[in-house]
């Protein structure tokens, strides 16, 4: 294994081990959940500061009106105590002017029974359906918000999927019924799968591949698009779903990323394809590379037994990492646009970090306006097919 792939897994085991004072929720999956109406007099409430008094008290159903808002229990799977203890925590939140509507946040909510640390994703949204009539006699009170909460992990694991997250309330959004005969069919099921939804997908595809993983994630490094055959939609969603995460995209500059997949389908002149319709799944016209087999065994190992929250720190590793070597790559290239050493480590570099021949590519294309780094490329792809060639034979 590469010794800075040893480092960041060791440095992130140590991170995810640090500070665990957590208790069985973040222990174990969870799909725990709780969805609040928010009632406001005030548009601008959630955009202020006020004060930090505003909590739940007791085992009631509503919060006392602090200020000019109130919170009402819609659905939920937390025991009364415990939900008791989260609806004072989001109030305080709302008095603070902490919840904007449409983007979450993710906290660490200590809560008292049996006396533990879970991480807490929560988000206040509008409904995009229309609302009923308001039933008040107080003209001035406008149709409820509503604010979710999904429990499970610790803060660190849960950050890892805010954005997911994020889409995951807007869809939400758009299967709501706010009638209360029609809550069973409409968010019940939905909520109380967001785990199984948004955080498991990464797993369940390592799981399925096991050591044919390794093609997934370089068709994710090298932009090579994919082709998921199968019976079941749930599988090529989490495929899916997992190169999308595996991608640089974002990481990239959006004019290297469309020219990269251009490059990289005219090159192959084929998708990889995934067929998992047999009992096992089969794989063709994939590629691999050393950087993508040294980073499959951290997969393997955590299938057994590792939880969900591994996998995807495990994706931001690798990303991050080719990332930093793509950087390298860049900068060794502008100093051999001046200095033949450097031209030879460049040389050096793509030959040991075993994934010369992505990292080429991408350099290749953000660096085509430029002849000067250009030609630099030209030579060292000389340089790559004589390797090849010579390792052929």
């Amino acid at each position: 294994m590469l010794p800075a792939l040893q480092e960041s897994l060791d440095g992130d085991d140590r991170e995810l081990d640090s500070g665990d004072d957590s208790g069985p929720l973040e222990r174990t999956p969870s799909s725990s959940y709780c969805l609040y109406a928010y009632h406001s007099n005030s548009r601008s409430t959630h955009q202020r500061g006020d004060s930090d008094d505003g909590s739940a008290s007791g085992s009631t159903t509503e919060t006392p009106a602090a200020q000019d808002f109130s919170l009402s229990l819609v659905d939920t799977n937390l025991p009364s105590e415990i939900e008791t203890e989260l609806r004072s925590f989001i109030a305080k939140r709302l008095n603070k002017g902490a919840l904007f509507e449409g983007l979450g946040n993710v906290a660490s909510v200590e809560l008292s029974l049996p006396d533990y640390r879970v991480g807490c994703y929560y988000c206040l949204f509008q409904q995009e359906k229309s609302f009923p009539e308001p039933t008040t006699d107080d003209p001035d009170l406008n149709p409820p918000e509503y604010v979710v909460c999904f429990l499970g992990g610790s803060e660190k694991g849960l950050e890892l999927f805010r954005l997911e997250l994020d889409k995951y309330v807007q869809d939400l959004k758009m299967s709501f019924d706010c009638k209360e005969s029609n809550l069973e069919t409409s968010i019940k099921s939905y909520l109380s799968n967001w785990f199984e939804d948004v955080v498991c997908p990464i797993q369940r595809v390592v799981l399925l591949l096991q050591e044919k993983l390794v093609f997934l994630l370089h068709a994710a490094l090298s932009y090579t698009p994919v082709e998921v055959k199968a019976s079941d939609e749930k599988i090529k969603r989490d495929i899916n779903r997992f190169l999308s995460v595996a991608s640089l995209q974002g990481l990239v500059h959006e004019g290297t990323m469309t020219s990269l997949c251009m490059a990289m389908t005219e090159e192959r002149h084929q998708a990889v394809l995934i067929d998992c319709s047999g009992p096992q799944p089969q794989v063709q016209n994939a590629g691999s590379n050393k950087f993508c087999e040294d980073w499959l065994q951290p997969f393997l190992n955590g299938a057994e037994g590792g939880h969900p929250f591994l996998f995807r720190q495990l994706l931001e590793n690798f990303k991050l990492k080719a990332i930093q070597d793509t950087n390298n790559l860049k900068r060794f290239i502008r100093q051999a646009e001046m200095n033949h050493y450097a031209l030879f480590k460049c040389y050096m570099f793509l030959k040991n970090c075993g994934c010369g021949d992505v990292l080429l590519k991408i350099v290749k294309v953000e660096h085509a306006e430029m002849p000067e780094a250009k030609n630099v490329i030209l030579v060292l792809e000389e340089f790559m097919r004589e390797v090849a060639t010579a390792q052929r034979f």
